[in-house]
C-alpha cells in the first residue's frame, strides 16, 4: 500500500476537487473519480485515497458544487439533476488538470462513475478517448435508457460510439437496478461488439461500497469488487493490452427465485 499526498485543488472553471497522489518520482496511470449521489462526502474522499493508496492518481470533483443546499445534499435529503454536457465539460476539466501533473501518463486516464453518475464515464468515452470506464451500480436503471433534457442522447448511441473497456459492478438486492437492466445493459455491450467486464455480486443492496452507511455496506462484497477493479485496471492499464482484441465477460450470482420487486431500499 502506497505512501500518499492529499490535497484540495481546483480545475478549469473554478471545479473544485480532492486530489489524492502516491508518493513516488515514476509517471504513472489516473483515476477521476465521480462521486455517487451525496455529493462530495468523506466516502468519495477515502475511495480517492484508496486509489492512490493502490498506486493511482486520483482526482474526485465536486460534480455538484453549484448546489446552493449542500448540507442538505449530503443528507440525501435533495439532488442535484447533472446532464451529461454538465458532466462531460466537468470531466474534460479534471481531466485537464490531470494531465498537467507530472506524475500521470496521459494516455493512461480511467474513469470511475458510482450511482447517478455511472452512465458518465461513458458518455465521455462516446467523445474522447479514455483508458477506460468503470461503472458501479450506475448506467442501467430504465430511466437511463429515456430521453430526457438531463441525457439528450440514446444510451445505446453512447455505447455504440465508446471505444474503451468497460467494467460494470452491479448487486442481486439493488432496488434501482434489476437483473434485466444489467442484461439490457450487457446486450447493449455485445451488439456493439465491445470489450467489456460485468459482475453481479449477491446479496448485494444499492450502495453495497459505501461504508459509511451501515445498513447499505456489505463488506465481503465490497472487497472481492474492488479486487476485480484492481485487476481489470492493472490489465488496461498495462502497455501491452491490446485494444484490438475483444474481452466480455458476464458474471451474475443470483438465487433461482430472484424477485426485483422484493428488493428494498437499505440505508
Amino acid at each position: 500500500m502506497s505512501a500518499i499526498v492529499t490535497k484540495t485543488v481546483h480545475c478549469a472553471g473554478e471545479l473544485p476537487a480532492f486530489l489524492a497522489v502516491p508518493e513516488t518520482d515514476s509517471r504513472g496511470p489516473a483515476v477521476v473519480l465521480m462521486h455517487e449521489r451525496y455529493g462530495m462526502v468523506q466516502h468519495t474522499r477515502d475511495l480517492t485515497e484508496r486509489y492512490a493508496r493502490d498506486g493511482y492518481v486520483c482526482i474526485a470533483p465536486d460534480f455538484f458544487h453549484k448546489h446552493p443546499d449542500q448540507a442538505a445534499l449530503h443528507r440525501g435529503e435533495v439532488g442535484y439533476d447533472i446532464s451529461d454536457p454538465e458532466a462531460v465539460a466537468f470531466l474534460e476539466a479534471a481531466i485537464g488538470h490531470l494531465i498537467a501533473l507530472p506524475r500521470v501518463d496521459a494516455s493512461r486516464i480511467a474513469v470511475t462513475g458510482v450511482c447517478q453518475t455511472g452512465r458518465h464515464p461513458l458518455v465521455l468515452a462516446a467523445q474522447r478517448p479514455i483508458a477506460a470506464a468503470i461503472i458501479w451500480y450506475g448506467a442501467a436503471s430504465a430511466r437511463e435508457w429515456q430521453i430526457s433534457s438531463r441525457y439528450p442522447k440514446p444510451l445505446e448511441e453512447i455505447v455504440a460510439a465508446v471505444e474503451c473497456p468497460v467494467l460494470g459492478i452491479f448487486g442481486e438486492a439493488d432496488h434501482v437496478i434489476s437483473l434485466n437492466d444489467v442484461r439490457r445493459l450487457r446486450d447493449c455491450l455485445d451488439h456493439h461488439d465491445k470489450s467489456y467486464t460485468i459482475k453481479v455480486y449477491p446479496g448485494a443492496p444499492h450502495g453495497w461500497l459505501n461504508d459509511t452507511m451501515p445498513g447499505r455496506y456489505r463488506r465481503e462484497q465490497a472487497e472481492a469488487a474492488w479486487a476485480l477493479q484492481r485487476a481489470f485496471l492493472k490489465s488496461v492499464f498495462d502497455p501491452s493490452y491490446d485494444r484490438s482484441r475483444r474481452v466480455q465477460i458476464y458474471e451474475c450470482d443470483h438465487s433461482a427465485d430472484y424477485d426485483f420487486a422484493k428488493n428494498v431500499r437499505m440505508e
